[in-house]
C-alpha cells in the first residue's frame, strides 16, 4: 500500500501546479515558469536523490552501459519535454480538453509500453480502474468547454501524455534492472536542470523576484517537481508503469477541488459527476493494487 501512497501523494503535488501557476505574479508566462521550474526543481531533484542513493548504499547492479545510462537520460528528456508539449495542447484547445488528452492518453500508453516492451500484459482490474478513470478525466474536459484541439492541439497533447508514459516505463525498465530509485530520480533531474538553466537566458524572469514570485517558483520547483518525483520514483518500485500512470490521474482531481477551494471556481453537475468517476477509479485501483514481482531484466549488463 505503501507505494500506492507514495505516488498518489506525487499525483497531489503535481496537481498544484495549475493553482500556483493562477496566483503567480502577472509578468509570468508559462514558458518563464517552465524554466525556473525545471531549473530549481531539477536541482532540488537531483541533489535529494543523490544524497538518498548514498544514504541508503546504493551500487549500480552492474557497470554503466550505453542502454541504462541512455533510459536514465531518456527520463530526463521526457519530463523536460512534457512542459511545453502539455502547454502547446491546452493553448489549441482549451485547459479543460488538452489537460484531459494529456493526463487520461498517459496511462493508456503506459500499459501498451509495458506490454510491448516488458512483456506485462495489463491486468483485468487496471483496465476497468483505467477505464472509469479516464471516463472521469474526459468528462471534466467535455465540462470544461473551451473550443476543441486542432490537429497541432492534438499532437501537443497526446504527446505529453506519451512523454510521461515513455518516463514510467523506462523508470520501471530499470528498476527491473536493479538500478536503485533514488539514483534514476537524480539522473532524471540533472537532466531537467540543465534543461531549465539553458532556458533562463531567453524568458524574463523580473517577476520571481517578487514576493509572490518567490513563493510560487520555490513551491513549483521543490514541491511539485523534486519533492513530487522522488515520490513517483520510489512508489514506483512496487508498482507497475501503467498502475503508477492511472494512480496519476489524481492530479486532475486535485486540480479540480483546488480550483474551488482555492480559486473559486464553480463546479458544474456534469463536472462533479466526473471527479466522482474519476475517484472511483482510483480508490478502486489504489485498493486492488498489489507489488508485482520484478521481470530480470539485463539493462545493466555489458550489450
Amino acid at each position: 500500500m505503501a507505494p500506492v501512497l507514495a505516488v498518489l501523494a506525487a499525483a497531489v503535488l503535481f496537481g498544484t501546479t495549475g493553482t500556483s501557476q493562477a496566483l503567480a505574479p502577472s509578468g509570468a508566462t508559462v514558458f518563464s515558469l517552465g524554466a525556473v521550474r525545471l531549473a530549481l526543481g531539477g536541482t532540488g531533484l537531483a541533489v535529494v536523490a543523490f544524497l538518498l542513493a548514498r544514504r541508503t548504499g546504493a551500487h549500480p547492479p552492474a557497470r554503466m552501459t550505453a542502454k541504462p545510462a541512455l533510459l536514465m537520460i531518456l527520463t530526463g528528456v521526457c519530463l523536460s519535454a512534457y512542459q511545453p508539449l502539455f502547454f502547446l495542447g491546452t493553448s489549441r484547445g482549451g485547459v479543460a480538453v488538452g489537460t484531459a488528452i494529456a493526463i487520461g492518453s498517459a496511462p493508456v500508453l503506459a500499459g501498451i509500453g509495458e506490454w510491448i516492451f516488458l512483456r506485462r500484459r495489463p491486468r483485468l482490474l487496471w483496465v476497468v480502474a483505467t477505464a472509469l478513470a479516464t471516463a472521469g478525466v474526459v468528462v471534466l474536459g467535455v465540462a470544461g468547454g473551451g473550443q476543441g484541439p486542432d490537429a497541432l492541439g492534438v499532437i501537443g497533447s497526446v504527446g505529453a501524455g506519451l512523454s510521461f508514459a515513455v518516463l514510467a516505463v523506462a523508470q520501471r525498465s530499470l528498476l527491473d534492472a536493479g538500478w536503485n530509485a533514488f539514483t534514476l530520480a537524480g539522473v532524471m533531474g540533472a537532466v531537467c536542470a540543465v534543461v531549465g538553466f539553458g532556458m533562463v537566458p531567453f524568458v524574463d524572469l523580473t517577476w520571481v523576484f517578487t514576493a509572490r514570485g518567490a513563493v510560487v517558483s520555490l513551491w513549483l520547483g521543490l514541491a511539485t517537481l523534486a519533492v513530487g518525483y522522488v515520490l513517483f520514483t520510489w512508489g514506483l518500485q512496487g508498482l507497475a508503469a501503467a498502475t503508477a500512470a492511472t494512480l496519476v490521474l489524481a492530479e486532475p482531481l486535485t486540480a479540480g477541488l483546488l480550483g474551488v477551494l482555492v480559486l473559486g471556481e464553480h463546479l458544474q453537475p456534469v463536472t462533479v459527476a466526473g471527479l466522482a468517476t474519476l475517484a472511483v477509479g482510483l480508490v478502486l485501483l489504489a485498493f486492488g493494487s498489489r507489488v508485482r514481482p520484478a521481470v530480470p531484466a539485463a539493462l545493466g549488463e555489458p550489450d
